[in-house]
């Protein structure tokens, strides 16, 4: 059985990576969190508690923890997800986006370079460092185009600058060393589990408790969508199968605008679970100041991952964004544990041995 360290596990894309992994796959996995805010280990449901599944709550930015971990645990490859991926926070408060995203990728690039120098050679040959990144690296695109792997970076927030970053140095320690890496540059994610500072569970929670729906400007900037678990689909894809040293740009094919997004969910809320005044969730909405800097458009061209490696999402917006809302109408106490807090409560109960 080999392992695969993931750092960030118990976050949203990475607990979703976790769980489908541990449902389909022979890896035992080392999920290295740090367990901020958002981490969350009641979003990995029953591949949490898997004999498979090893919880390490470290930080990326400790060397020393790092190096004992890979000499406990010897993994075949990392995938690295652990960020801090919230633009508004980065807005007001950059400081822990420097740190984390960059130096703490940096510490784990290094970590991972003195354990994977010393292993023999098949064992230098199979393994990836496998990168996680997103497409606001990339900038703001206008009304026509698409990003690529041959894109130009051009970030523009402390959030994207920090990715850009650490990007740059994921790619230098594969030229500079030799380390074989990949980097996936990924769409915006939607789904179960998903933190409610994000667009599409604050508003969904903020409808269902009678508070404003806040749109930014005029609600139409552009986002393309990328259900989570199509994102775990090609993170594994990529891992196993990606050509070490490339790039590949994930995403759903769904461009909307903000203002599209809200709508779809007030009206599917409408249909699921109507207000008790009668009244639509649409008269929620609220205009507010634009955020500064706040790119127009996103919009991913995933081609190159389909061709070399047969990954398509398998939802559309349409499918996806339903079956998100139903599980958010249909998962109450995962809510009331992440707006109460008991989350952290619920994680020294039932790991406190392990961390």
């Amino acid at each position: 059985m080999q392992t695969l360290f993931i750092t960030g596990g118990a976050g949203f894309i990475g607990s979703a990576l976790i769980r489908l992994l541990i449902a389909e796959s022979g890896w035992r996995i080392v999920n290295i969190d740090k367990l901020t805010y958002a981490g969350n280990l009641e979003s990995l449901g029953a591949a949490g508690h898997d004999q498979r599944h090893i919880f390490s709550q470290t930080d990326i930015c400790d060397r020393a923890a790092l190096d004992a971990l890979f000499a406990a645990h010897r993994p075949a490859g990392v995938i690295h997800m652990a960020a801090e991926s919230h633009v508004d926070r980065s807005i007001h408060g950059p400081g822990d986006f420097i740190y984390t995203n960059i130096t703490g990728t940096y510490t784990l690039l290094e970590a991972a370079r003195a354990y994977w120098s010393c292993l023999n050679e098949p064992g230098r040959t199979s393994f990836r460092f496998h990168h996680i990144s997103t497409d606001e690296v990339f900038g703001s695109l206008g009304p026509a185009g698409m990003f690529s792997e041959e894109t130009a970076y051009d970030p523009r927030s402390p959030y994207s600058s920090s990715k850009a970053a650490s990007d740059h140095l994921v790619r230098a320690w594969q030229h500079t060393y030799g380390l074989p890496t990949l980097v996936t540059n990924c769409s915006n994610n939607y789904g179960p589990f998903q933190f409610p500072e994000k667009l599409i569970p604050l508003m969904i929670l903020n409808a269902l408790a009678g508070k404003p729906l806040p749109i930014y400007g005029k609600g139409d900037n552009i986002r393309d969508w990328l259900h989570v678990d199509d994102h775990a689909r090609a993170l594994r894809l990529v891992f196993e199968r990606g050509i070490p040293g490339a790039t590949y740009c994930i995403g759903g094919c769904n461009e909307c605008t903000n203002m599209e997004v809200v709508d779809t969910l007030c009206t599917l809320l409408d249909q699921q679970q109507p207000r008790a005044d009668g009244k639509s969730y649409l008269t929620l909405k609220t205009f507010v100041a634009d955020r500064p800097g706040h790119d127009r458009r996103y919009a991913i061209d995933a081609g190159k991952i389909a061709r070399e490696l047969g990954w398509t999402p398998r939802e559309t917006f349409e499918s996806g964004i339903g079956k998100t809302v139903a599980w958010y109408l249909a998962n109450g106490e995962w809510i009331a544990h992440v707006q109460s807090g008991a989350y952290r409560q619920w994680v020294e109960t039932n790991y406190g041995a392990r961390q």
